[in-house]
């Protein structure tokens, strides 16, 4: 936990420096996410589930920044789409 508290307090202190280089971050790692999602799709088994999980949580990422919602939230957001669409690439690689 102090380790988590150490990356959030230099999120806040570097706020405006951090977000287009998560929002560029996260975007990267949810576009290759998808296409490993895709590429493993067949005619008869769609992954659809796992493709929206991917895109909701990076749409989700950019409206919190756009939103300006607090700095924990957003921080705490990115967390959560960057551990699903690293985990959906080490799945369907």
């Amino acid at each position: 936990m102090n380790y988590y508290n150490h990356l959030l307090s230099d999120f806040k202190r570097n706020y405006m420096l951090y977000i287009p280089l998560s929002i560029i971050l996260q975007s990267c790692i949810g576009s290759i996410a998808a296409m490993y999602v895709l590429m493993s799709s067949t005619s008869g088994n769609f992954p659809f589930f796992q493709l929206s999980l991917c895109v909701v949580l990076c749409m989700l990422y950019n409206a919190a920044v756009l939103a300006q919602l607090n700095c924990k939230w957003v921080f705490n957001i990115l967390l959560l789409s960057i551990f699903v669409n690293v985990m959906l690439c080490i799945i369907y690689i």
